[in-house]
C-alpha cells in the first residue's frame, strides 16, 4: 500500500470500507504530516485537530457498527477559508474578518459532512479570493509545494498546495476567474470548476455573484468526479443554483476518447496571448496523446482572449465593489495593498458600465456556444505561465493575468484543469479541457484517458528534503 499521505480518496474510501483502514490511523498521518510539512507550505490558515480526530473516531465506529456509509466516509478534506463552518472563523484570509464566526455550514459543507467526510481545517487563500500573495496580512500566502519559492496560484492557493502536498486527498476551492484551476495547474493537480448553478453558493463569502463557482482540488481525476458526484444538486436558497438531474459523474470514466471530437482553442495561447513554449509544447502533446487515443482533433474559434478577459473583469469588479463597498470606504487600510489596488478600478465604473458588459457577455457567450456545438470538449490553455517566484511582486503582478481561465466564469460553461506534465526543472504544467453546460461528465472522460495514459498525477512533491 501507498504512504497513507498519497493514498487517493477512492483509494482511501474503499478500503474503509473493507475495514482495512482506520479513519483514525489516515487521519493522524495527514494531521502528522501538516505539522511537519506545513510550516514551509502555510496552506493551512487553521488546522482543526481536535474536531477531525473526534469525526474520525465516530467514523470508525460507524464502520465496525456495520452502518450505511456515504462516498466519503472517513476521508479527510481542507476548505478554502471563504466557505463557513458552523463555529469556526471564517477570515477570507483578511484581518477585516478576523472574528467572524460561522452561524451555520455552508451548503457544500454541509454535503461533505453527510457524505462522510472529515474536516482538517481551513486552508489559505488570497484575500477575499481577489488579492495577490500578500505579506502585509495576519496569514502567511502559500507557497507551491514543489519549490516553496515559487508561488502556487490562487485565489484557492491553500486548497491546491494542500492536495498536492499529500497533506489531504481532496480540498474545495472556488472560482471566479479562474481560481480553482489556477493553483491546480500550477501545483499539478486536478480543479474543476462546473457549469454556473451546478453547486451551491449559499455559506460562501461572495466575489462577483454572477460569476462565482465552488469547486473540488484533486490528485486525480477519479476523485474528482467523486467529489462533484457529492457537491452537486439544486439549493432553492441560491437564487443562482439550477433545478436540473445530477449525472454520475463516474459512471463514464473509463469509456475512453474514441470517437470524440475535440476542438482546440489555439488561438487564444498562440496569438491572442502568446504562452510561454513550455506550455504550448505541452499542450500540443496533449492533444497528440488523445488523437493516438481515437479522438478527433479539430480547431475552433472564439472572439479575442482579451475580450473575455476584459468583460469578466468590468463584471467581476462591478459585483465585487457591491460587496466591499462599504468597507473600502470605512476600514481601506485594513486590505492588503494588492487586494486594495485590485478593488479600487471598481468604484470608477458606472451602472452604464456594468449593463454594457452584461449585453457584451451575452454575445460572447453565443459566440462560445456556437464553437463549443462543433465538438464534444475543447482544449486551451490554463496559465500561460510556468509558476513563478511568490517573493518578486514585479513578476506576480506580470504572469498573474496571464491566463485563459476567465472566459468560462463568463460563460458558465465547464472547465477542468488538468496536469500535462513537467517543466525541465519539475515545475508543473497544466492545460483546461472545457465542455457544454452541464456535461462535466465528458469533460471527465477526456481527463481520464490522457490521466491513465500518462500517469502524471503518480508523481509527487518531495518535501522531506
Amino acid at each position: 500500500m501507498s504512504a497513507l499521505h498519497w493514498l487517493t480518496a477512492t483509494e482511501a474510501a474503499a478500503q474503509i470500507r473493507a475495514k482495512k483502514l482506520s479513519p483514525v490511523e489516515l487521519t493522524q498521518a495527514l494531521l502528522a504530516r501538516i505539522e511537519r510539512h506545513d510550516p514551509r507550505c502555510n496552506a493551512f490558515i487553521a488546522v482543526t485537530a481536535e474536531r477531525a480526530l473526534a469525526e474520525a473516531r465516530k467514523a470508525e465506529a460507524a464502520v465496525m457498527s456495520g452502518a450505511a456509509l456515504g462516498p466519503l466516509h472517513g476521508v479527510p478534506y481542507g476548505l478554502k477559508d471563504i466557505i463557513d463552518v458552523e463555529g469556526l472563523v471564517t477570515t477570507c484570509h483578511s484581518r477585516i474578518l478576523t472574528e467572524n464566526v460561522a452561524r451555520a455550514d455552508a451548503v457544500v459543507t454541509q454535503r461533505l459532512v453527510q457524505a462522510g467526510g472529515i474536516l482538517l481545517g481551513k486552508l489559505s487563500t488570497h484575500e477575499f479570493a481577489l488579492g495577490g500573495p500578500a505579506f502585509d496580512l495576519p496569514f502567511p500566502p502559500a507557497r507551491n509545494p514543489w519549490n516553496a519559492k515559487m508561488g502556487p496560484g490562487g485565489s484557492s492557493s491553500g486548497s491546491g498546495v494542500a492536495v498536492a502536498a499529500g497533506f489531504a486527498p481532496v480540498a474545495i476551492g472556488t472560482d471566479t476567474g479562474g481560481s480553482v484551476r489556477n493553483p491546480a495547474a500550477l501545483c499539478g493537480v486536478v480543479g474543476m470548476k462546473a457549469t454556473y448553478g451546478r453547486v451551491s453558493r449559499r455559506g460562501v463569502f461572495p466575489l462577483a455573484f454572477s460569476l462565482d463557482h465552488i469547486g473540488p482540488l484533486t490528485r486525480t481525476v477519479a476523485d474528482n468526479a467523486l467529489l462533484l458526484n457529492v457537491m452537486a444538486g439544486h439549493d432553492a436558497k441560491d437564487p443562482g443554483s439550477a433545478d436540473r438531474p445530477v449525472a454520475d459523474y463516474t459512471a463514464q470514466l473509463d469509456a475512453g476518447v474514441k470517437g470524440l471530437r475535440i476542438g482546440m482553442l489555439r488561438h487564444f495561447y498562440v496569438s491572442d496571448m502568446e504562452a510561454s513554449a513550455e506550455v504550448r509544447e505541452a499542450i500540443e502533446a496533449t492533444a497528440e496523446v488523445l488523437r493516438r487515443l481515437g479522438a478527433e482533433i479539430v480547431e475552433i474559434r472564439v472572439p479575442p482572449l482579451q475580450d473575455y478577459a476584459t468583460c469578466n473583469r468590468m463584471i467581476l469588479l462591478s459585483e465585487a465593489c457591491a460587496v466591499h463597498g462599504r468597507w473600502l470606504k470605512d476600514r481601506p487600510q485594513d486590505y492588503s495593498a494588492s487586494t486594495r489596488n485590485r478593488l479600487m478600478p471598481g468604484l470608477f465604473l458606472t451602472a452604464t458600465d456594468y449593463v454594457q458588459a452584461l449585453r457584451w457577455r451575452e454575445r460572447l457567450i453565443a459566440a462560445m456556444e456556437q464553437a463549443l456545438a462543433q465538438v464534444d470538449v475543447a482544449i486551451t490553455a490554463s496559465s500561460m505561465e510556468r509558476p513563478y517566484p511568490i517573493d518578486d511582486p514585479i513578476q506576480v503582478e506580470k504572469y498573474y493575468p496571464r491566463q485563459a481561465r476567465a472566459p468560462f466564469n463568463l460563460t458558465g460553461h465547464p472547465a477542468l484543469a488538468l496536469p500535462v506534465g513537467f517543466t525541465q526543472d519539475k515545475l508543473p504544467l497544466g492545460l483546461q479541457i472545457v465542455g457544454k453546460y452541464w456535461d462535466e461528465a465528458t469533460i471527465y472522460r477526456v481527463a481520464r484517458a490522457y490521466e491513465r495514459e500518462t500517469g502524471w498525477h503518480e508523481m509527487h512533491p518531495h518535501l522531506e528534503g
